[in-house]
Formats: C-alpha cells, structure tokens, sequence
C-alpha cells in the first residue's frame, strides 16, 4: 500500500487509486510507521489531497496537527539549546529534527521528529553536556564505548513524552569506518544569524540521510520518504560521482550502495531525477528491503545488512565481535534492564535467548 501511494505522490505516471478499501488498509500503514505527517503535507501541497476519501483526510489532518505542534515544542526548545551554544561559542550543527523537515520538505509540520540531535565537536562534548544539563536536562544513559552520541532528555511542559537531545561527536562508529567527521565541519555554513550555530552543506546532509537509513536497515518508509525527499529536491545538484569517491576513502561504499540501491529498485522514477552512478547488482533478492521481508527470510537479510555491509574483512570482524560480545552498557539498552541488578554474563545469556527465541519462532512462520 505505502509504495503504491508514495509513487503516486512522486510519480506523475501513477495516479491516486479510487478504490476506498485501498485507503483503509493504507491508512493502517501510515499510522504504524508514523508518516502521516509526511504523506498529509505531500498530498496537500500537489493539490490531491482532496481527490482522496473524507476519512483519509481527517485522519492524515488530525495526526499532522499533533506532528506541527509537537514540532513547535521541539522547535522552541532547540532554538533555546542552540542559542546558549552561541552565547557560550561553542560550535553545533542540529541534525535532522526541525531543521530538516523546514529546509527539504518545505514546512515544519511535514516531517514528525520526537528529539534532538546535536553534532559537537569532540573536544566540546563535555561543555556542550553541561549546557543542556543547566537546561534541566539529565543523563538518560551513559554512552556506550563503541557509539557516538550521549543522551539527555527532561519532561516538557504539554507533550506526554519526555524530550531527548542526542549529542553526537561522530555519525558512524569510529573503529568500523575510515571517516572523517572534521569534513562535514569544513563544509558546514553558518545558520540563519547565527555564527556558531551552523548546518550542514546539502551534499553532507544527503549522505547523512542515506547512512541513517541504513543504520535503521531501511526497516521504516521514513527513511524512504527522507531520501527520496532529497533526491527530489536537489535534483541535478546530487554529485553521485564525488559522493562514491568519497566513500571509498571512507570506507562506506557498501553502506551507501546497499541504501541507495534498495530505494531505487523500490521507486525506480528516481533514474529519471538522478541516475545512479554504479551498476546495481541483479542476484533475486539481493538488497531487498526488510520491510518486504518476514520470517527467516528476514533474519538473513538482517545477517547481511549488519555484517556485510563494510568494505573490509577488518570492519566486519569488529562489528561481528561487538554483535557477539557487546559491551554492558549496549546490553542494558537492548534489554532494557537494571545493570545494577545483574551481572554481565546474567544479561548476555538474557540476550541469547531473546534472539533464539525470535529465530525459532521465524522458523515457524517459515516452515
């Protein structure tokens, strides 16, 4: 249902259906994977909106104003944090969030975000976490060794969620890549009136946007929806060829081929706003996006996606020794538990009977 409606938003040669069952079960879609933002503003600004059913419209309108004034909240918060960060000279570029929404689809209603996400300086991490702190923000978990961001989050006055800035000091994990972040920061310009207060160039954003996508395995039409938004938007302006250079020095081709070859096989009308530069790989199922998969099938995919998508045998390796053995910390995240309350090996045993258990119970499915 989602590919089919979202070819009709970007697609001239597909049309809206008429059939009334079709906006039901797409409607079910939408909510679950929280697009309705997304999906409301499109139809609305190419003047479809209305060709679809009244309930279909109440329902992408009611989910819309809850994602605008959510957005509104997020905003005024952000705007507060940056301004003390420009008070204090501290460098800072927002990723994603707000920004993103306002500056690739065109208003900040169009795109749901539920936090904030900070770039700082690796030297500035500590002043910057002390900032958001004075702010009444805490420490919502300790960062993990092989990750590139901490987490704060407080209760905002109106939303029934607590907010959460993530300050990130890096995009990718340090040991499993060759990138180098200080060439986003080269690049960054400053925002609005701002002077430390910047953002990233439209070159740097696209691929922050595609290996985001790709650490959430495309398991989300958002991160469809983020891409092809992009695509859309700079057209002519997208440099494939400077982009894949880049990434063989930064050791993330595969990363960047894999995401990018799963949404062009997806929406093919994309060759036609800007064709890919490398051929995209023919085996049946290769690069097939999960969200189309289940079962066993699904699992495989997901084998492949976290261990096979370095470019070399040394990055898989670590990926692959931090997926078996991962640290304490990664573990109380993914269990969700007390790390107080129970010793490592107590929550890594925890930790392979979760994943047997869904392995066995997608056999089922299966056979």
């Amino acid at each position: 249902m989602i590919n089919q409606l979202i070819k009709s938003l970007y697609d001239s040669r597909f049309n809206l259906p008429n059939d009334t069952a079709f906006y039901h079960d797409a409607i079910q879609e939408i909510e679950t994977y929280s697009i309705s933002s997304q999906v409301f503003y499109l139809l609305e600004t190419q003047g479809k909106l209305k060709k679809t059913p009244l309930f279909f419209q109440t329902r992408l309108k009611q989910k819309h104003q809850e994602v605008l004034y959510q957005n509104l909240l997020i905003k005024d918060q952000t705007n507060k944090i940056l301004n003390n960060f420009e008070a204090k000279g501290l460098e800072v570029i927002p990723l994603k969030g707000v920004y993103f929404a306002e500056r690739y689809f065109g208003h900040i209603g169009a795109r749901g975000t539920s936090d904030i996400d900070l770039l700082i300086r690796m030297k500035d991490v500590d002043k910057a976490v002390e900032i958001i702190k004075l702010m009444g923000f805490e420490i919502e978990e300790e960062p993990i060794p092989s990750h590139f961001h901490s987490s704060l989050s407080k209760k905002i006055p109106g939303s029934p969620f607590p907010l959460t800035v993530e300050v990130h000091w890096d995009i990718l994990k340090e040991a499993t890549a060759n990138f180098k972040i200080e060439e986003f920061w080269n690049e960054a310009i400053p925002l609005e009136k701002h002077l430390y207060v910047k953002k990233l160039s439209d070159y740097h954003t696209f691929y922050l946007i595609c290996l985001h996508g790709w650490r959430h395995n495309l398991d989300s039409p958002k991160y469809f929806l983020d891409i092809i938004q992009m695509i859309y938007h700079l057209k002519d302006r997208l440099q494939y060829e400077e982009l894949f250079k880049d990434a063989t020095l930064h050791q993330t081709v595969k990363r960047l081929k894999r995401t990018l070859s799963i949404v062009y096989k997806e929406y093919p009308m994309l060759e036609d706003v800007a064709a890919l530069s490398f051929k995209k790989r023919k085996r049946k199922g290769e690069y097939r996006s999960c969200i189309k998969t289940t079962g066993l099938i699904q699992y495989m995919h997901f084998f492949d996606y976290q261990f096979c998508s370095y470019d070399s045998v040394k990055h898989s390796f670590i990926e692959i020794s931090q997926w078996v053995l991962p640290a304490r910390n990664e573990l109380v995240r993914q269990l969700r538990r007390d790390h107080k309350e129970h010793s490592y090996l107590f929550l890594l045993l925890y930790l392979y009977k979760q994943r047997w258990t869904s392995i066995i119970k997608a056999m089922g499915i299966l056979f």
